[in-house]
């Protein structure tokens, strides 16, 4: 035992990671400083929390989200126009449907049959609707439903359903598939959704309380939910403008502030001041004293009093700035430029509202491709099932291909926007189609037009011009060469 202490003891001996080389080493932790909680900035934290999508989109929070959105924008001239123009700019005049099977006729027939039944159910009043509704609520439902009142071989219609109405007020909302009125099955898809018979905010819905008929269970076929999930995992949608709403109180209390002090000043003629003591020798004067002043009089003041008009200091130099800085934070979380929200373009020039606008056509793009897919392509599949039933409405071979469940090949055509230099925009489109950098398709498809109709509807006119004897002279712009002010704008 002494021989192999003595073995163990002269053995080499184990280092000191933290000491290697006689340095001593510190262990370093990498931190992220936002995660840091400190006194400067645990109040401004207070409110994060780890809730899931659902539990912090909670019924109590979104009937809150809900009722504060509309209140302002049902009294914020701002928050009212920019829901409108969003609506507007998004939907338009509508949708229109491009069929793109190989049968010309059979695409004809049905584009005809769905522009007319589009027309009965005021389809793009709808549409706005819903959008509007996102915007404020959060959220819309369209409930599929047979309307005998239809002028049109098929009787299908939509009726809008607010998100105030899907829910379901007894134990079953309990359940773990169910969020708060719709039903979901072990995938994850909606399965049915609840509806209440009547609104929550109708005058006596309170006292009608039936537990035996107080909602409908509709099945999730006859159901399109509009709304857009922010979080994976997100059932039910919340306003868009949520991120707003502070700051369109804030807006609103500065404009009365503003207005309630310049209306103070007004109701003041002036003030009398004086430079003597309390106990000095100027005459006596009532304090708060109102003295009624004569037009074009000349008027004397009490010994040791001078009197001095009141300043109009509002609104301060300050106050069109402050409003256009609050509206350009409101209109970011729509990807809305200034100019569009307030409906003022006087401090733009030509590139950077042409820049702005891009941005904001991209997202318009954006909200159309999600109604198509999640609203229109819904609605098409719906009709296209109801017109089969009808007798001879579509040709046998679409009949065929509805009847298998398939829907066929199409494309939606949305309103066209505008430039702001028609001119330029022309000349760039000649290029590009010379260059072979685009196609006549794409070209109509941006004005919202479908190019085989133009295309057809052009050769009806230049066929019709050459019987009446009718030519078409191509105008050619005139070049500025002397280098003058109108080239230099061209240049710009």
């Amino acid at each position: 035992m002494a021989w192999f202490k003595g073995a163990k003891a002269s053995g080499p001996k184990r280092i000191n990671p933290a000491t290697k080389g006689g340095l001593l080493r510190r262990m370093v932790r990498a931190k992220f400083d936002a995660a840091t909680t400190n006194d400067a900035n645990r109040r401004h934290w207070a409110s994060a929390d780890s809730l899931s999508a659902d539990a912090a989109a909670s019924p109590q929070v979104r009937r809150t989200l809900r009722n504060r959105a509309r209140y302002e924008t049902a009294n914020n001239a701002y928050a009212r126009g920019i829901v409108l123009t969003l609506a507007n700019d998004v939907v338009g005049t509508g949708p229109r449907l491009q069929m793109l099977t190989d049968d010309a006729e059979a695409n004809a027939v049905i584009e005809s049959a769905f522009a007319s039944w589009c027309k009965a159910i005021g389809l793009p009043e709808k549409l706005r609707a819903m959008r509007m509704a996102r915007a404020e609520s959060g959220e819309v439902f369209g409930i599929l439903a047979s309307n005998p009142s239809l002028d049109t071989p098929v009787t299908l219609d939509i009726r809008l359903v607010e998100a105030d109405q899907v829910a379901t007020p007894t134990v079953d909302s309990l359940r773990n598939n169910s969020i708060d009125g719709v039903v979901f099955d072990s995938f994850g898809n909606p399965v049915e959704y609840h509806v209440l018979r009547r609104h929550p905010g109708d005058s006596g819905a309170a006292t009608r309380f039936s537990l035996s008929d107080e909602f409908d269970r509709v099945p999730a076929e006859s159901v399109i939910h509009y709304f857009r999930a922010d979080r994976p995992g997100q059932h039910r949608g919340i306003p868009d403008i949520t991120p707003a709403l502070p700051l369109f109180a804030q807006l609103r209390r500065y404009t009365l502030a503003v207005l309630g002090a310049a209306e103070t000043a007004a109701d003041f003629a002036g003030i009398l001041y004086t430079d003597a003591p309390a106990s000095g020798e100027a005459d006596a004067v009532e304090p708060m004293d109102a003295i009624e002043l004569e037009a074009r009089a000349l008027l004397t003041m009490p010994g040791g009093w001078r009197m001095e008009q009141m300043r109009a200091e509002q609104p301060s130099t300050s106050y069109a700035e402050f409003k256009h800085e609050i509206l350009n934070e409101i209109a970011r979380c729509l990807n809305m430029p200034f100019n569009v929200a307030a409906g003022n373009s006087s401090g733009y020039n030509f590139a950077s509202g042409k820049l702005d606008h891009q941005v904001y056509f991209k997202s318009i793009r954006v909200e159309q491709e999600h109604i198509g897919r999640a609203v229109l392509d819904r609605l098409l599949a719906a009709f296209l099932r109801e017109a089969v039933l009808v007798s001879g409405l579509l040709p046998l071979r679409t009949r065929t291909l509805v009847a298998t469940g398939d829907l066929p090949s199409h494309q939606w055509f949305w309103d066209g926007q505008s430039e702001v230099d028609p001119l330029k925009e022309a000349k760039a489109q000649a290029t590009h189609l010379t260059n072979h950098t685009t196609t006549l398709a794409w070209e109509y498809a941006r004005q919202g037009r479908d190019w085989e109709s133009e295309l057809r509807q052009r050769a009806k006119e230049t066929s019709l011009m050459a019987e009446l004897g009718l030519t078409t002279e191509e105008a050619q712009p005139a070049l500025n060469r002397t280098g003058g002010k109108d080239a230099e704008d061209d240049d710009e």
